[in-house]
């Protein structure tokens, strides 16, 4: 904990929270989105980058021959060796193998200086970096951080413990600060503590996040807990959606136990485009599209508001305009756009705007604000869900223990645990003391 902060904690799969974690990251220009079906009709126009694929974890078994494809070398690949950082591990497997990732500065010089390392020591690096730990812990319940303190502190001392019995054994002692080594004159030590009865249980379940990401001509499966990338398929010409979805379909049968249809505990994320970010240069560029049409339009457009041409445009469009492209978290005045190929897309706007005849300008115009009228509802959705998310966040993250002790200590003080606790005034109850703490 003092060389690198504390352990990770278990996050959620959910869209909003891997969202939370690359932007934390400083990973700009993507989302994650839930996908409920793979199959290509039900995914409609969705294009993902990567896939985050979550399941309960049971322990794979693969040939040492399947990770030795030359290709892997290329791929950006960890090992996953702290608990519990498998959500972080899978999003930075898939980003580093996306194209033009705007990845912010202290990504990007992760990415380069880790980038001739082997997969074990890029998994150490992420165990050791504080700012990728502390983006990851950020969102994760308090309940979940101190569970992970706890299994540190639990690990650490069966560790200590099962130390101390085997130096026992050998006749040792053990001292701290020091080390001994037992003599041939030495006495015979205590007998080692006797071994608490084992009781037999089912393991804890535990959920595992991996990657699916094209790179290099192929689609690879990105598991920390493996030793390398393993080679999903070829990518060829075809959509590599369609070269992954067996794999996926695979791999829930294998870890879901599809035979009897009663597990379906999986989560699938899609890594896609920013939706806020096309939704505001969807809106940025019909933006300049009235004001290209209006600069082209004869004697300008208060002329021809003023004028008796002004019954030529649909009165409620012409009233709806005044506001529809005044939006509160920009301005009628262009804003700010982040897609690199903005530039190209309005020029050829304009071109065309240019060449478009004087008698199909108020058609124009007209179906400029009607697509603006959906474009703001389609920003004004982004914003909402943006706002919602960053509210389930701030609940998910409260801590809301130390008001609780503190309600059922005033609630004690006041006497009012009685009657809830079935006591009488000296709090007992059934003939046992009842003990609030």
């Amino acid at each position: 904990m003092d060389l690198v902060g504390g352990p990770f904690a278990v996050i959620e799969s959910d869209p909003g929270v891997f969202t939370s974690l690359t932007r934390r990251l400083g990973i700009r220009g993507f989302e994650l989105i839930e996908l409920y079906d793979i199959e290509p009709a039900a995914m409609g126009d969705i294009h993902p980058r990567g896939l985050v694929f979550c399941f309960l974890w049971r322990r794979d078994v693969h040939r040492a021959r399947d990770f030795r494809d030359p290709a892997a070398d290329r791929v950006w690949f960890a090992n996953q060796l702290s608990d519990n950082a498998c959500a972080s591990l899978a999003i930075l497997n898939v980003v580093f193998n996306c194209p033009d990732v705007e990845l912010g500065d202290e990504m990007a010089m992760f990415k380069r200086e880790t980038e001739k390392m082997s997969p074990t020591m890029k998994g150490l690096a992420i165990s050791s970096s504080q700012f990728i730990r502390k983006a990851h812990t950020s969102l994760a319940r308090p309940s979940d951080i101190r569970a992970a303190l706890n299994a540190i502190a639990t690990v650490t001392l069966a560790k200590a413990e099962e130390t101390e019995n085997e130096a026992i054994r050998r006749g040792g002692s053990l001292k701290r600060g020091s080390k001994t080594a037992t003599s041939s004159n030495s006495k015979p030590g205590p007998k080692p503590r006797p071994r608490k009865e084992e009781v037999k249980s089912e393991p804890p379940e535990a959920y595992h996040f991996i990657g699916y990401v094209p790179a290099h001509g192929k689609i690879w499966e990105l598991d920390g807990l493996k030793s390398g990338p393993l080679e999903v398929g070829e990518l060829g010409t075809k959509d590599w959606m369609d070269v992954v979805r067996p794999a996926i379909r695979s791999k829930m049968r294998k870890y879901g136990g599809a035979e009897a249809g009663d597990n379906i505990r999986f989560s699938l994320l899609a890594l896609v485009d920013g939706l806020y970010e096309k939704a505001s240069d969807d809106f940025e560029l019909l933006k300049r599209e009235r004001a290209s049409i209006e600069r082209r339009m004869q004697r300008g457009w208060e002329s021809l508001v003023r004028s008796s041409c002004s019954d030529q445009v649909d009165p409620e469009l012409l009233e709806q305009s005044k506001i529809t492209f005044d939006y509160f978290v920009g301005s009628v005045e262009p804003a700010r756009t982040y897609s690199a190929d903005f530039g190209a897309r309005r020029m050829a706007q304009d071109v065309g705007i240019l060449n478009m005849p004087a008698t199909a300008l108020v058609n124009a115009w007209e179906e400029c604000v009607r697509n603006a009228r959906k474009s703001r509802l389609a920003l004004e959705d982004e914003v909402t869900k943006a706002t919602r998310e960053n509210t389930e966040h701030l609940k998910r993250t409260h801590d809301y223990e130390p008001f609780l002790n503190e309600f059922v200590k005033c609630l004690d003080a006041e006497g009012l645990l009685d009657a809830l606790l079935d006591g009488d005034d000296g709090a007992r109850k059934k003939g046992k003391k009842a003990k609030v703490q």
